[in-house]
């Protein structure tokens, strides 16, 4: 069962932006290569959500963010990401997506 992730939804333009984190990476900075990503709240929100939730946002958002084992997981077994185009910094999973209309 996957643990907590916290998710964050904004509305731009016609755009839906969800951004994902795994919960316990939360506060981290994670960097490698002259990459890196500072997971925070201001971003990645301080809703701790169920992946039922996750799930929803993910078949409703244009654009979407992931970072974490479990998110990125998440993503992918929605179909949103192809495993092919996920990075990893620091051993960190991290995954983006837009949707063409």
């Amino acid at each position: 069962m996957p643990g907590p992730i916290n998710m964050k939804i904004i509305h731009i333009k016609d755009e839906i932006v969800l951004s994902a984190a795994d919960h316990d990476l939360m506060g981290r900075t994670v960097a490698e290569n002259g990459l890196h990503i500072k997971i925070t709240e201001d971003f990645y929100g301080n809703n701790t959500v169920k992946i039922a939730m996750l799930d929803e946002a993910i078949e409703m958002c244009t654009i979407g963010n992931f970072v974490g084992e479990k998110s990125v997981e998440r993503a992918v077994k929605m179909g949103a990401v192809d495993p092919d185009n996920i990075i990893t910094i620091a051993g960190v999973p991290h995954a983006q997506f837009a949707r063409m209309r």
